[in-house]
């Protein structure tokens, strides 16, 4: 129970004890203000005590009032609207059932028809179960929703965490591929260059020797490292796919026949940016080309990548395009993205997405590059 409810709770309470207080020194002359004083402390003390409200409460004011009737009708208003709220209406009713019917026997100045007050008795317990029972299902109302807000958001997490980890899944598998094959040549070559003996220099062999075993070695634990961070039956279903094997203008010329209109402009070479970088743009392009596809059929592209110095960039534009019955239906989207994010997040880079223009979207990156052979050869 928050801070303001407990105020609210002692205030409505200590407002029920003046009340009860009052219309007791009126009870029979003021002969029974005692008594009445007693009785109203010990109800107001069982009231404020949070465990007590559903279980003691209701039947210490139920005998309180079947003795004096209805000068402590507002407590047993009070626990009527606690047993509302709790949804225990069985409790209510015996409750009610006992204070009004055990009052029959009580001292006649407390019955409830000397006032005729039995209208104003109904109408107030009445008001008290109604608006505890209204508040009550609110609160389970709003429990309930912030229970489903929080499960919501949880799930919400673990999917975006599935989403990273599948995408550095696909960034091990990538890699293997591509640094495994590497590896290989230098030990194949490495193996080759060692069997002419004859042509070469001793200290020549024994390098070249240490070469093929430390490149040998490499290639064991690269397949080791990478190997535990990927799927096998995932990563072997997209081998097709992999971008070390496709260009960035193949993947456009495939969406052109598949009837989307793309504009690709490319500065540089493929060659003047790392393999991870190529790797990078392969994966921003086909995932934006699939959102196109997915929520603006119909929709102009514009691809742009640059593969040079000092920063790999590509930014990729559309249109608003048509809606119609594909674009329209729903479909999970913005985990792609968060994958494109972890990957261009791990090579240093940053990658962007919103409104561009008037009912234009972009999506771009910037990679920087390592620094070329030459810079890094430099000495002081």
């Amino acid at each position: 129970m928050g801070r303001a409810a407990v105020y609210g709770r002692v205030g409505l309470v200590a407002f029920g004890v003046l009340v009860t207080v009052s219309k007791g020194a009126s009870a029979g002359g003021g002969r029974y203000l005692a008594l009445v004083i007693g009785s109203v402390l010990v109800c107001a003390v069982v009231l404020l005590m949070p465990r007590r409200q559903l279980s003691v409460a209701p039947w210490v004011v139920t005998a309180v009032t079947a003795w004096w009737g209805s000068v402590t009708l507002f407590l047993l208003a009070v626990v009527v609207f606690d047993l509302a709220m709790g949804r225990r209406m069985r409790t209510a009713g015996v409750c009610v059932a006992v204070a009004l019917g055990a009052n029959v026997l009580g001292y006649p100045p407390t019955r409830w028809w000397v006032d005729r007050g039995y209208v104003a008795v109904a109408v107030s317990l009445t008001f008290a179960f109604v608006v505890g029972l209204w508040l009550g299902n609110r609160r389970r109302l709003m429990q309930a929703l912030t229970s489903e807000m929080e499960h919501l958001r949880v799930q919400a997490q673990l999917r975006e965490e599935a989403a990273r980890v599948a995408e550095r899944s696909r960034i091990a598998a990538e890699m293997h591929d591509v640094l495994a094959h590497r590896l290989s040549l230098i030990a194949l070559h490495a193996g080759v260059l060692a069997t002419k003996k004859d042509a070469l220099p001793a200290p020549v062999l024994e390098r070249l020797g240490l070469l093929r075993t430390a490149s040998t070695e490499a290639l064991t634990d690269l397949r080791e490292v990478l190997g535990a961070l990927h799927e096998p039956d995932a990563t072997r279903a997209d081998a097709a796919l992999a971008p070390a094997l496709k260009d960035v203008h193949e993947l456009v010329d495939e969406a052109r026949t598949a009837g989307q209109r793309v504009d690709l402009t490319t500065q540089g070479r493929p060659e003047q940016a790392p393999t991870t970088h190529r790797l990078a743009v392969y994966r921003i392009v086909q995932e934006a080309l699939t959102n196109v596809r997915k929520h603006t059929d119909g929709a102009a592209v514009t691809v742009r990548v640059d593969y040079r110095q000092p920063a790999t960039l590509v930014e990729i534009t559309n249109t608003s395009g048509s809606t119609d019955s594909t674009a329209a239906t729903p479909v999970e989207s913005g985990y792609g993205l968060i994958g494109l994010r972890e990957r261009v997040t791990a090579l240093g880079g940053h990658l962007s997405t919103g409104p561009s223009g008037a009912s234009a979207w972009r999506l771009a990156a910037r990679i920087p590059q390592p620094a070329a052979p030459a810079q890094n050869g430099t000495t002081e």
